[in-house]
């Protein structure tokens, strides 16, 4: 059975379809020979007759094991035709990637990238897990977005930087940019200190800017509902501040802070010497598409007596 071939299985079932060894090399495309000599291979493959051969006009007839092969001939035939399907969809980028992102990251720029992808493989499947972590584990993921550098066996694409403003309760400080300086001493709310978060810290300790942490939180919108409730200020990344919409509310007022604190850099990351899939590679490529519109958005001022 191991002679047994789809060609093989293509032409009984075009024989049997069609009544005759002529029509089904027309609709194969094959002479009326190739199609007899496949029929004749597939019957050594098995070890008997398949067609009956009344001769004459008389359309041939199946046996009763040309019907045992007809009926798995059709189901391989089928599961043959859905692979082909499913690996020009997947060459195509209809396929599946996992991508590991952060809470800034999945509210501005994923969507966006996940709307280009969508338009164009509408099949394809994105799954999202969002994690806030220093030990990002990109093994087990296709693209992983991570606010820095890793070591290892990572390769990465740089993003965009993205700078660090300073929200506080309206009227906490003169409209206008702040100077780090005045942050030593003052209350503040932040995130705990992974991630660029730490590095945030040690840049102002470098400075000697050394605020009053009253409150720590995971969750930006906390930090700002902090903030919101007096519990005083915070130092936070563009995108955070962007995705927060911050310029309709009236309790907050967001300042630019000079000089500049370094800006946490947002990556790209993903395993070195693993294949991609075409939908992988094309998430790349949209992804810095993405990131750089969005750069060249963002660089613009914010409202009056904002920043």
């Amino acid at each position: 059975m191991s002679d047994v071939e789809l060609r093989h299985l293509a032409a009984l079932t075009a024989v049997v379809d069609e009544g005759s060894f002529g029509r089904a090399a027309a609709r194969l495309g094959y002479t009326q020979s190739t199609v007899s000599q496949q029929i004749a291979a597939l019957e050594k493959a098995v070890g008997g007759a398949v067609f009956d051969r009344p001769g004459g006009p008389r359309p041939v007839r199946v046996t009763p094991l040309g019907q045992v092969v007809l009926a798995h001939g059709r189901a391989l035939l089928a599961r043959a035709q859905a692979l082909a399907a499913a690996v020009e969809r997947f060459q195509a980028g209809d396929g599946r990637v996992d991508i590991g992102t952060f809470q800034s990251v999945s509210n501005v720029i994923l969507p966006r990238i996940i709307r280009g992808l969508r338009a164009e493989q509408p099949g394809c499947d994105i799954r999202l897990f969002e994690e806030e972590t220093d030990q990002p584990q990109v093994r087990d993921l296709d693209l992983m977005f991570f606010d820095g550098r890793v070591d290892g066996e990572v390769e990465h694409r740089k993003l965009l930087d993205d700078p660090y403003l300073l929200v506080a309760a309206r009227g906490a400080f003169p409209d206008g940019p702040v100077r780090p300086d005045r942050l030593d001493g003052a209350p503040m709310v932040a995130h705990p200190p992974i991630c660029d978060q730490a590095r945030l810290e040690q840049e102002l300790t470098r400075r000697g800017v050394r605020p009053n942490f009253v409150c720590r939180t995971a969750g930006n919108e906390t930090v700002l509902s902090m903030v919101r409730a007096g519990m005083g200020s915070a130092v936070l990344p563009r995108l955070t501040v962007h995705s927060a919409d911050l310029g309709t509310d009236a309790a907050l007022s967001v300042h630019e802070l000079r000089p500049a604190l370094p800006p946490r850099e947002i990556f790209l990351l993903w395993q070195a010497n693993r294949t991609q899939s075409p939908l992988t590679r094309r998430t790349i490529e949209i992804a810095v598409q993405v990131a750089g519109e969005l750069d060249a958005e963002l660089a613009y001022p914010g409202r009056p007596g904002q920043l």
